[in-house]
């Protein structure tokens, strides 16, 4: 489980911190209010821990019944990580007789970073191979373990405390995050890594803890407590007011470009505001040129169970009958029985098309216009040959 007090330059902000110094600093300024999603996650990790515990013949409570969210996706997605996790276990004996397994394991990396600790929810030690496996149990933001700064704190911890003690030589990171179905993994020598430690990091912390540094927004500000009130990421939001909005058929395709690469964080930005400054009216400030209103919202019974009662009693049929959605039929049936009935029946569409950065992972779409070239290109192709034989067998 995640510590119970947070270091200043958490391995979890590194991310952030690492790119805006000066907002270390800044957030302790906010009051740390924590959110649901932050609770949910906790719970998950506890689960996490009892179930992997479990798997290893370890001792553990089961800490289900003080699981405040609790459900069958949350003991489904800790199970596949405890199976996951033994995996590795399972092929770091094929490597090592006896491999180190630690779960939930303190690590200080305090010193490239002043006051740094955290904890790793899961180290395996084998055949000169340190591995870190971190579970994440959010399902908005996808996250990736390449130069991931978080785990390469914690490798840089757990190196402080075993690295004397094994001949390491190699350090894999991995992040398992169920709800995203993604499992990302990612290998650096250990010698890359203590260089990265001294010439990024170590600096960078230092900048962080004094304060110090220049303010620099991007998608590190998500998590940051002073996003809605950061100055720096309001001039940089509003640096696309130079457009002055004008229709894209009067901005050129490199002003496109440059709009592109800043809608995101814009769009964010303005959601963030709109979000503060509702929850402020809510608490009674008074923005001139704007009220607080009931929004829209839809009639609802307030009792299902009378209503179908005197709907029946009235000789209607008060319910609606239609098949399961594939998330509840899987559910009902089990996976593998639910592969067996129904894989046949089933089909994903092709997504709507989405304009993304050159460097995401999925595959870049063919459009109508490039299939259009495509086949132009064959049926010229084929037409040269067709007038090359022509030619040939009049010369003949």
């Amino acid at each position: 489980m995640p510590p119970k007090s947070h270091a200043t330059l958490s391995a979890s902000a590194a991310d952030r911190w690492l790119h805006c110094p000066p907002s270390a600093r800044l957030s302790e300024l906010y009051e740390d209010k924590g959110s649901d999603y932050a609770a949910e996650g906790t719970d998950a990790h506890a689960l996490c821990e009892y179930k992997l515990l479990r798997a290893l013949g370890r001792e553990a409570e089961d800490p289900t019944e003080n699981l405040s969210w609790f459900d069958e996706e949350m003991a489904d997605c800790a199970d596949g990580y405890a199976a996951y996790v033994m995996e590795q276990v399972a092929e770091a004996k094929e490597r090592c007789a006896d491999p180190v397994v630690l779960i939930e394991q303190r690590v200080d990396f305090s010193r490239w970073v002043e006051e740094g600790f955290g904890t790793a929810d899961c180290i395996i030690i084998a055949d000169g191979t340190l591995q870190i496996c971190d579970y994440k149990h959010g399902r908005g933001v996808e996250v990736s373990a390449e130069e991931n700064p978080q785990m390469m704190c914690y490798a840089l911890g757990a190196l402080e405390i075993f690295d004397d003690i094994y001949d390491i030589d190699t350090v894999r990171m991995t992040i398992y995050q169920p709800r995203r179905s993604n499992i990302s993994t990612y290998e650096i020598s250990k010698d890359d890594l203590y260089r990265w430690a001294d010439e990024v990091l170590k600096p960078a912390a230092e900048l962080a803890f004094a304060g110090d540094g220049n303010f620099l927004c991007g998608e590190w500000c998500t998590f940051c407590k002073a996003k809605n009130d950061c100055r720096a990421r309001a001039d940089a939001n509003m640096e696309l007011a130079r457009y002055e909005f004008k229709l894209p058929p009067l901005i050129t395709d490199e002003d496109i470009e440059d709009i592109l690469g800043m809608l995101d964080d814009l769009i964010a930005w303005a959601s963030d505001i709109k979000e503060y400054a509702l929850q402020q009216a809510v608490c009674g400030k008074q923005w001139p040129g704007w009220k607080l209103v009931e929004g829209r919202s839809n009639r609802k019974y307030i009792n299902e169970q009378a209503v179908a009662s005197i709907v029946k009693d009235a000789g209607f049929d008060p319910y609606e009958h239609k098949v399961l959605g594939i998330t509840a039929m899987q559910k009902l049936l089990g996976k593998s029985r639910f592969e067996e009935l129904l894989a046949g029946y089933i089909e994903k569409p092709a997504g709507k098309p989405t304009l993304v950065p050159a460097d995401d992972k999925r595959p870049e779409m063919t459009t109508a216009s490039a299939d259009f070239k495509n086949v132009l290109y064959k049926w010229n192709c084929r037409w040269k040959i067709l007038m090359l034989k022509t030619i040939i067998c009049l010369l003949m």
